[in-house]
């Protein structure tokens, strides 16, 4: 089956995504209705289990919202029960260097290509689907994305783009930032400086390119799209479930106090 996400990319079409961190499955479901081109369940960072993470793929496959997920950073069993359970994509935190471009890359790819080893299971519905058929597509049909996330990454990007199967890169502002000595600092010039070079590098090889923005507020949403990047993806379950609370919470005792006073 013809993954969505992949031929989306190679259209450079602009996407916009959201994070999922939390573990109820109900959250999931909900993202994946709301109507984003992709959904970024965050292995590296959250506390959920392989199998909220299956749950969490289940339920957005069934409202047909492409899945993403990025993997805890250099774990090659995570690696593998990621891209078995069937993802339309993955994202390697981190990276530094052209070797661990190609190591965490090649991870994802059966011989000759690569070094994974086989058993899909998830990926092709447990032998229902033509395991020939999703050996000779998987190589193809996966989208793998590397996040920018260290000055090494950026001294190293000529080398890094040499790989053939990165489908897009991932801009990390954060840290990023704190590889400047200046962590949290992300709007200041330097890294605005280095952020467009490194955009305008990658563009002119025809590469892909994405930020993941820690912040929801339109200045920023709009500071990082004038970059120019394909792929923006802003803001997280729990982001959602503070700010739609704190604003409740803030009719609610207008309102009564109101009431109250009238």
């Amino acid at each position: 089956m013809e993954n969505t996400l992949k031929k989306k990319i190679k259209r450079g079409e602009r996407l916009i995504g959201s994070y999922l961190q939390l573990a109820d499955v109900s959250i999931a479901r909900i993202m994946g209705l709301v109507g984003f081109d992709f959904i970024w369940i965050d292995c590296e960072h959250s506390h959920m289990s392989y199998e909220t993470l299956l749950s969490h793929i289940l339920a957005l496959r069934s409202t047909g919202t492409s899945v993403i997920v990025r993997a805890p950073q250099h774990d090659l069993t995570a690696t593998k029960k990621i891209v078995e359970m069937g993802v339309d994509g993955i994202i390697f935190p981190m990276i530094h260097t052209k070797e661990e471009a190609d190591e965490v890359i090649g991870n994802t790819l059966y011989p000759p290509y690569g070094t994974r080893g086989f058993g899909p299971m998830g990926a092709i519905d447990y032998g229902l689907k033509s395991v020939p058929d999703y050996i000779a597509g998987t190589r193809d049909e996966l989208c793998r994305f590397v996040q920018i996330e260290h000055k090494a990454a950026i001294e190293n990007l000529d080398a890094i783009m040499e790989n053939p199967y990165i489908d897009g890169y991932i801009f990390g502002p954060n840290d990023l930032s704190g590889s400047y000595d200046r962590l949290g600092d992300v709007f200041c010039d330097e890294l605005t400086a280095v952020i467009a070079d490194a955009v305008k590098r990658l563009h002119a090889h025809g590469k892909y390119v994405g930020i993941a923005s820690g912040g929801i507020a339109d200045e920023v949403l709009t500071h990082w799209s004038s970059f120019g990047v394909e792929m923006l993806c802003a803001g997280a379950d729990f982001d959602y479930l503070r700010e739609g609370a704190r604003k409740n919470r803030e009719k609610l005792s207008r309102i009564h106090k109101k009431s109250l006073d009238a």
